[in-house]
């Protein structure tokens, strides 16, 4: 899988000026939904950073959240072995499928170490829209201090768990501990994204 560079590159006559492209988000790894890209649809998709098909029942471009409001941000674009699909990484702002859900593939079950990146995103919205009834919420009225002596706690519990408790104790302290970390994580304005750059970073030295 390589990045898309030139876009007649491309085997267009494979599929009649249309190739598929699916979209998938760029930090969860959800399959988000299923288009598809003429050369102009993939051009204005680089050219403006909003996901843009062609609309085969209207016979026209159409850029996703024309008239919802909820777009696909492009965080990146790639192509198959064959060069005859596009692999779409965005950001979805607001729900991709039309009847309201995150993805079109409302069935299938959030990846598990992609649930991670959902549950920070919400962490991200819940300091942003403080919901009175949030727990998240009191945590971030509580500052800085206190959210890090959660983590603190935490920690040492999940460690006595590891040590004289069973399996599912040390599993829901575990639990615990990932949630405050995240919590503190954006407090101080990171994201769990940026720690598993670093892991990345580590792991390929």
């Amino acid at each position: 899988m390589s990045e898309v560079d030139a876009i007649d590159s491309l085997d267009w006559a494979k599929g009649d000026g249309l190739l598929p492209a699916i979209v998938q988000h760029w930090s969860s790894g959800e399959i988000l939904m299923l288009g598809y890209m003429n050369r102009e649809a993939l051009a204005a998709t680089r050219a403006g950073g909003r996901v843009t098909f062609f609309s085969r029942s209207r016979q026209r471009l159409w850029c996703k959240g024309e008239t919802s409001g909820n777009q696909l941000l492009l965080k990146s674009l790639h192509v198959d072995c064959d060069a005859d699909s596009i692999l779409v990484r965005a950001e979805a702002v607001g729900p991709t499928c039309h009847l309201g859900t995150p993805t079109c593939f409302a069935d299938a079950p959030a990846l598990p170490l992609g649930f991670l990146s959902i549950l920070d995103a919400l962490v991200e919205a819940r300091q942003a829209e403080r919901p009175a009834a949030s727990y998240t919420t009191r945590l971030f009225d509580a500052g800085l201090h206190k959210i890090a002596q959660k983590v603190g706690e935490e920690g040492v519990e999940t460690a006595l768990a590891g040590v004289v408790q069973g399996d599912p104790e040390l599993l829901g302290e575990a639990a615990d501990l990932l949630f405050h970390l995240l919590v503190l994580l954006r407090a101080r304005g990171l994201a769990l994204a940026q720690v598993v750059d670093l892991l990345q970073s580590r792991h390929s030295q």
